[in-house]
This record gives C-alpha cells, structure tokens and sequence, in this order.
C-alpha cells in the first residue's frame, strides 16, 4: 500500500442507493479507497472522485488512476455512530425497499478486511469489530458482510453470535487463479477465498456468494467449475453480475495483463451489441448451470439492458420480443434475496 492515511470523517452507518441488488438497506464504510486494486471497480466514478479535492490533500493525484494504491481509514466516533445506528433501527418499515431485508453492508466503497499494515491496520480492524459488537447488542438490524479476504477467519467468533441475523460472503467470480491477477491484482486469491467460505460454514455461519463480476474469459467451463465447488457449502444465496466496464478501464486491464505476459478478451467492450450478446448469454449460462446444482441464483442484469433499444437489440438475439426481454429482466431486478429464518 502505497498511500495510508487517516480521514476525518467518522464511519457511520448510511443508506445505499442500490438498485435491483437485493443486498441490503444500508452501508457502513469503514474506509476511502480500498487496497485491493480490482480493475473494474465502480467506487472512484461513484464515490471517491466527488472526493478528489480532499484526497489531494492526502497525495492522491488521480482518484481513478491511482485506485488500489491509497487507503484512508475512518475515524471511529462511538457516538456518531450509535446515532446513525438508532436512525437506521428507527426507520419505518415502509419507509424501507423490501429487498434491502433490513440489512447493512459491510462494506460497498471498500473492503470491510483488506491488510492494512500498522498502527491504522490495527485501527481499521478494531472498528470494524466495535461496529458488529454495536448492531448486535444496541439494534434489531441485520448484518450483510462481503469481503475478498481470509482475515474475516479472525470475527467468526462474533459474527456467529448474531445467529440468522447476519451473512457472510466472498466475492468469487472465478477459481482461474491467473485471472484473478490480471483483474484483481492485489486481492487474496480465488482458492483462499474458497477454503475462507468453507471455514465460515464450519463455524456455523450463515453465507452466501458474489459469484460477480465474472469476465469474458469466464466461460460455460469456468463457471461450472467455480458453482460447482460452490454448491457443496449450501449458500443461502448465489448472485451473478457479468463484468460491465468504462472504456479507460479496459486499457487499464489490458496494460495490466501485458505486464503479465498475456492478454485478455476485449470483444464484448468494443460496441453495445457486443456487450449486450455477452452479458445475456453470461447471465442464462449462470442462471442455467446454478439451476441444475439447486443454487438459488440471483442475476443481476444491469439496468441498462431494459432501455427500449437495448431489449429491441436483446430480442433480435433471443426468441421473444422486446416485452418478453423486459419480464426476464424485471423477475430478477424485482427478486428478494433469501434470508435465513425469513419465509
């Protein structure tokens, strides 16, 4: 990590804007960046660029560029945060989506368990800590954790005494370890991620998998492999996103997959009907695969394929017309995620 700091702000629990995810209300963040260096990552255009006059205090010259090489830890503030955890206890029910199942995040801007080295490692790891302990004695909210990394082992004692109010899941695209390097260079590798979910199962957690984004090369061999090493830990949920990109990414990959010796296929980014034909046959593919091992999936088409040309373009692609498309789309974007315990 090339650039580890504080920041001011204190990390306190606030609502998400997620749309057709089913993940979960709210979000607590426990840092600005994220060491983990995904390459496809969405949080600089979202998030940490409307923040770029205060990282360049920090040393931060370019947000989008520099992403996965700085890392500012949040403040703990014990009292901000039980007043934006009695805000979020106190919403009314139909103040709330139903498919956010009163949950929060651990974490959607960063990573809840990524190494930190030092005195702020040690920081960050506290605070998380306290936080659980907090929603777990002071609320009725449930807990959502997603993490890419092994050091979650270190909470399982606490996240177990939540019993079904919390789940806990890894994001695994893929078990190709090669591609991970090429598409999430700093992140623990898919195998250890694996062996962390079968771990958490152990000790009697609830858990789910991220089996997104997934990436061109992810192909019908691919995915099998990873659901089906999946399947035997009897996740609670299996969500599937194919990877969706900006045009200054995708250099980024490739320039990354260079400097590794290899390349990566960038096809289905050269044009809308590309990327159309590839996340449709992507998310059938899951969809299909995970139906036959009894996965409960949960595809998450993005929004985008519902414009009017885009399900006109779906439609001359798939047998069905443009309104068939739309209800496809819509029974996944509608979908609630499964909670334990919940019917």
């Amino acid at each position: 990590m090339k650039n580890l700091f504080r920041w001011p702000k204190p990390a306190t629990i606030e609502p998400n804007n997620f749309r057709f995810k089913s993940l979960s209300n709210w979000s607590f963040n426990t840092a600005v960046g994220c060491a983990h260096a995904c390459r496809f990552c969405y949080v600089p255009e979202v998030s940490t660029n409307r923040m770029a006059a205060k990282l360049a205090e920090h040393g931060v010259a370019d947000t989008d560029a520099e992403w996965g090489d700085y890392v500012g830890v949040r403040e703990w503030n014990e009292q901000a945060f039980l007043n934006s955890l009695r805000r979020a206890d106190g919403t009314p029910p139909h103040e709330l989506k139903p498919d956010g199942n009163r949950a929060v995040m651990f974490s959607t801007t960063t990573d809840p368990y990524q190494v930190l080295r030092g005195e702020l490692g040690v920081r960050h790891s506290a605070l998380v800590r306290r936080a659980l302990q907090q929603i777990r004695d002071r609320s009725s909210l449930n807990v959502r954790i997603l993490t890419r990394s092994p050091l979650a082992r270190l909470d399982f004692d606490l996240m177990r005494s939540f019993g079904n109010r919390l789940l806990f899941g890894m994001s695994l695209p893929t078990l190709n370890d090669r591609l991970a390097r090429i598409y999430e260079p700093h992140a623990p590798g898919p195998m250890q991620r694996l062996l962390c979910l079968a771990a958490a199962k152990d000790a009697g957690l609830n858990v789910f998998v991220a089996m997104a984004p997934t990436y061109p090369e992810c192909d019908a061999a691919d995915m099998a492999q990873t659901l089906d090493a999946i399947a035997p830990l009897k996740p609670v949920t299996v969500f599937h996103e194919p990877i969706n990109i900006r045009a200054e990414n995708v250099a980024r990959i490739e320039a990354h997959a260079a400097s590794l010796g290899t390349a990566v296929n960038t096809e289905p980014f050269k044009s809308r009907w590309n990327w159309l034909r590839y996340a449709l046959e992507a998310l059938q593919e899951a969809q299909h695969q995970g139906t036959c091992l009894g996965l409960p999936m949960h595809l998450w088409p993005d929004a985008s394929m519902g414009h009017k040309a885009n399900l006109e373009t779906l439609a001359q692609m798939h047998e069905g017309t443009p309104g068939e498309i739309k209800a496809w789309l819509e029974s996944h974007w509608h979908r609630v995620s499964e909670w334990p315990g919940k019917t």
